[in-house]
């Protein structure tokens, strides 16, 4: 091997570095575990403990300093940097919140028309939702044309639509809908940059380590991973929080009296008219039918006519403001989107006076365990628009009012200073008070007792909990979002199953390493030895890089190393075999491992990167965990290549020029696979038919069964629910179908846990929704949880063991795009390895041959999976996860059928006077011991995980095992019989 020197360089440098990288994962957990040890079980106090690391100390000179707690000679690091540097684990391992957020295009088009009445423009924004639901167009292409449709000649320059004030520097009257087009976008485009900023500052402030951020493509729709997040809730609404913050005017409630009281007499008139009692029937028995209630039209279940209130407003009230004060009453807070609905209807609306009939009605925040909430009556406009904005705040801090409980204090800029001194002169004249409204909540609303106020300061109070003081400086310091988002994909892994998930794969990947290596000392001795130091280095290599790059370790990461030590073993095994081959010629050893070596690198080279361009593309159209299992797949494929080639040769040459003997076998394998004569073109009709069966009868449990389909393709919410007993699968789906109108639940690993999916308001993505189905399968499930609390069923503890463990979410249009991703991911990974075949062997045919073997295993997985998915006793859905696995098992596939397909091409060179069907059979023939060998030990790989690995990875690992069995197979007995077949017949042709 030539520069031996530099290779022995490279290899000491990258596992010195390696080595450097991975001490910081050492020590962060060490530090971890003291803390967890300190702390006893007391999540507050090993909070602390930590936190007290990350702060500084002052010196005998009464300088600060930051505290140390790696010291590594050359340099010494503080905790924060050095959980800067540690490696990052995913949710699956970690637990924490990953989002995918939509930014609300549709709002944003409403601003930059200036929040117009514009009929034609407001319909083609509902068309353009409806559009949506069926679209793979961003939601502004899809406004584009629907306005097309509907436009007639009206266009988008006009001055009730984007040819107004606000765009008048750039959007005149005269402008084509062509030339508005590209400003537009480029507005919608600037405002979804804003909305990415406004989220990473928020997320900087929140202090999460090592977050991810990042916007997917021109949709608007932005990713954000939190691992480690204890306080979900918290960061789903830091997240979603347009931070709207608005200051109104407020009447004084008691003004609002005598409206309340017509209000009151006016929805008993309309109930009154809309209960039309009919004839009493036979029997004595009464019916009545109540064509439209009050109720009806407000959107609410039916209710009997009997049951309705005498005083239907005065009865849902439940206490008053206090005299001179801005409420107007009290309500309970399920009864609040009937009273606005009740005060916004058009005859209760018409009672008020001239002077206030742009009065806005608002909700308070409610205290902590309070069921109350309080109505206030803000001074509205035409315009609807605060007499101050958030905009003009320019700095937020927590801080404490009088009573010591936790405020927001605010400056603001010389123009809202002074706009904030006139409304406080005004309010401190009247006696009246200043409503402060963040994202439609009064949050306090003050009066003035000292005079206008001076200088743009500003105080918020309110029902605060320190932690929501903190995020509410942080998201105004940060600023609001430019429309609301929606989270419209969700993932939520709770970290007690994190840990479980941590102590799975530790077992598995350990169980698997021992299990190859000593495969490897036994199979090859001494050699097999050698492979198994240059794996182990390979194994700090793959961790070293994962934690330089800062990439995200996940569980399929782990089991994309663990698949990553099968390629490893397949290329020492293809090394290894060409070198036996070269000693049983006669040759001496020296020049067998020479020869060895040479003649096994083009099938290494082929068939590792065959396998890397589908990882690749797992890469490109993958999110999330899947991602990382590309991720560590791609890294493992490129560390392998290097400790195979370069790291093996290393040692296998220092063993033999130190005098030692290797023959690269044991007394059990040395004559295993030797002279081995089958004639597998002569079974291969054989086969087709047996593939043809498979075939058939795969697609037609597809056509009849289908596939269980998980959230990612159909959209829902799904729960992982664990409980202190065991439970019934259809006992609870029956219980929750009853509920929420459609429900499964299937039994998840062990019998107390299980995995409930609903479609159940699909549509709704806001946080309330998710909060009130939460609410409601808690209610649900309560009889088979006793003794848990609704607060202990959501925790986050770490030591959890029984309630929601996991969540997930996925909204229909995001599924809709996550089926198109995967097609798209599977079709291009054929299509780049069909030309990356035709380019490496220059004959259509072999290219032909490999892709119809590919066709066959994912249709026979696929098959598989439909057939058995309903009584498996494990998760067989279809998601992201099983897409990971088809292209997994399409690079496995042809990782097989390209070895086998470059000894083809070195004997048809090399034998020019045999036959090709000759030609076939002995390069199966020779290649079989390669074959088997890397498939056995692949498969024990695979199954140690399948076994220990983890509820949540089985399904994922049962595609994986089925996939390696069916590619062996077909490597041998599809691929290469349609390669020969096809170039028999052509060259038959040509005789012809």
């Amino acid at each position: 091997m030539q520069n031996k020197g530099l290779v022995k360089l490279f290899a000491i440098l990258f596992g010195l570095v390696s080595i450097y990288q991975l001490s910081f994962t050492f020590k962060a957990n060490k530090i971890e575990r003291d803390a967890e040890a300190y702390a006893n079980g007391d999540t507050v106090k090993e909070r602390q403990y930590l936190d007290s690391l990350a702060t500084y100390r002052v010196d005998v000179d009464g300088k600060r300093e930051n505290i140390k707690v790696f010291d590594i000679g050359i340099a010494d690091f503080t905790y924060n940097e050095v959980k800067q540097k540690s490696m990052n684990l995913g949710l699956d391992l970690k637990g924490g919140i990953n989002v995918i957020l939509q930014v609300s295009v549709k709002d944003i088009l409403k601003g930059l028309a200036n929040h117009t009445t514009d009929p034609l423009f407001n319909k083609a924004l509902d068309d353009a939702s409806e559009l949506q639901k069926n679209s793979q167009n961003t939601y502004l292409e899809d406004f584009f044309v629907a306005f097309d449709a509907i436009k007639g000649d009206s266009k988008l320059a006009s001055p009730d639509i984007f040819a107004n004030r606000t765009l008048s520097d750039e959007i005149t009257f005269d402008m084509t809908d062509d030339q508005v087009k590209p400003i537009i976008e480029t507005k919608i485009d600037e405002s979804i940059v804003s909305a990415f900023e406004v989220l990473r500052k928020r997320i900087d402030e929140f202090g999460v380590t090592s977050p991810n951020i990042q916007r997917l493509g021109k949709s608007g729709r932005i990713l954000v991973e939190l691992p480690g997040v204890k306080d979900v809730e918290r960061a789903s609404s830091l997240l979603q929080s347009t931070a709207q913050l608005e200051f109104w005017d407020a009447y004084k409630g008691e003004e609002f009296v005598p409206f309340l009281v017509q209000a009151n007499e006016v929805l008993k008139d309309i109930i009154e008219d809309n209960t039309k009692p009919e004839e009493v029937e036979s029997d004595d028995q009464e019916t009545s039918t109540e064509d439209a209630t009050i109720d009806e039209l407000l959107g609410e279940a039916e209710t009997d006519s009997t049951s309705v209130a005498a005083n239907p407003f005065f009865d849902l009230i439940k206490g008053q403001g206090y005299p001179g004060g801005p409420v107007i009453a009290q309500f309970d807070i399920k009864d609040k989107e009937k009273v606005i609905n009740y005060l916004n209807m058009p005859e209760v609306r018409s009672l008020l006076p001239a002077e206030r009939r742009y009065v806005k009605f608002l909700f308070g925040k409610p205290e902590k365990d309070s069921e109350i909430v309080e109505l206030y009556a803000l001074i509205g406009n035409r315009e609807n628009t605060p007499q101050l904005s958030g905009a003009v705040v320019t700095d937020a801090r927590q801080s404490y009012g009088p009573t010591g409980k936790p405020t927001v204090s605010m400056q603001m800029n010389a123009k809202g200073a002074k706009i904030w001194e006139e409304m406080t002169g005004k309010a401190f004249s009247q006696g009246s008070q200043i409503a402060i409204v963040l994202d439609n909540i009064v949050y306090s609303a003050p009066g003035v007792t000292t005079g206008p106020i001076s200088g743009g300061n500003s105080e918020i109070s309110g029902q605060f909990t320190l932690n929501e003081a903190t995020d509410l400086a942080n998201v105004l310091r940060a600023g609001k979002l430019p429309a609301h988002a929606d989270i419209i994909q969700s993932e939520v892994v709770g970290p007690s199953l994190g840990q479980e998930a941590i102590d799975s794969g530790k077992i598995s990947f350990t169980i698997a390493l021992l299990v190859v290596l000593i495969w490897m000392f036994l199979y090859y001795g001494k050699g097999g030895l050698l492979a198994d130091i240059a794996m182990i280095f390979n194994i700090l290599l793959i961790f070293g890089v994962l934690s330089g790059l800062g990439a995200v370790l996940t569980l399929p990461g782990i089991a994309g190393i663990v698949l990553t030590i099968g390629m490893s073993v397949d290329a020492n095994v293809l090394i290894f075999e060409r070198i036996r081959e070269e000693i049983a010629k006669g040759k001496g050893q020296k020049e067998s491992i020479q020869d060895g070596f040479s003649n096994a690198l083009s099938s290494i080279l082929d068939a590792n990167i065959t396998t890397g361009l589908t990882a690749l593309i797992l890469f490109i159209f993958g999110t999330g965990p899947i991602k990382g299992f590309a991720t560590t797949l791609l890294i493992g494929i490129g560390t392998s290549l290097f400790t195979a080639i370069f790291i093996t040769r290393l040692l296998v040459d220092w063993y033999v020029n130190r005098g030692g003997k290797l023959e690269f076998s044991t007394a059990l394998t040395k004559n295993l696979f030797r002279n081995i004569s089958i004639k597998f073109l002569s079974k291969r009709k054989v086969a087709y038919i047996f593939s043809g069966i498979l075939l058939v009868i795969g697609l037609s449990s597809l056509f009849t069964n289908g596939l269980d389909q998980g959230v990612d393709f159909v959209g829902g919410r799904t729960y992982q629910v664990r409980f202190a007993q065991e439970v019934s699968a259809s006992e609870i789906t029956s219980t929750l179908s009853e509920v929420f109108g459609s429900a499964d639940a299937k039994t998840f690993g062990a019998d107390n846990q299980l995995k409930i999916t609903t479609k159940f308001r699909v549509n709704d993505t806001g946080s309330e929704a998710d909060e009130e189905i939460r609410q409601s399968l808690f209610n649900a499930l309560q009889p088979h949880l006793e003794g848990v609390s609704y607060n202990d069923f959501i925790s986050d503890n770490e030591h959890k063991t029984v309630g929601l463990m996991k969540y997930y979410k996925v909204s229909p249009t995001i599924a809709d795009d996550i089926k198109k991703a995967s097609f798209w991911a599977i079709l291009g990974s054929l299509i780049v390895v069909f030309l990356y075949i035709l380019l490496r062997f220059k004959r259509w045919q072999f290219s032909l041959g490999a892709v119809a073997a590919v066709f066959h295993d994912v249709l026979i997985v696929l098959g598989i999976f439909s057939l058995t998915y309903k009584f498996m006793p494990f998760n067989m859905e279809i998601d992201q996860a099983f897409i990971a696995a088809i292209l997994t098992v399409i690079g496995y596939s042809l990782n097989d059928t390209v070895v086998v397909f470059d000894r083809i091409r070195e004997f048809y060179n090399e034998h020019t006077s045999w036959d090709f069907d000759r030609t076939v059979n002995v390069s199966l023939s020779s290649t079989l011991s390669r074959t088997l060998n890397t498939s056995l030990t692949t498969l024990v790989v695979l199954f140690a995980i399948f076994i220990f690995g983890g509820d949540s990875i089985r399904g994922f690992m049962f595609a994986l095992i089925v996939g390696v069995i069916v590619g062996t197979y077909s490597s041998l007995f599809i691929a290469t019989p349609i390669m020969y077949d096809t170039v028999r017949k052509l060259e038959e042709k040509k005789k012809k």
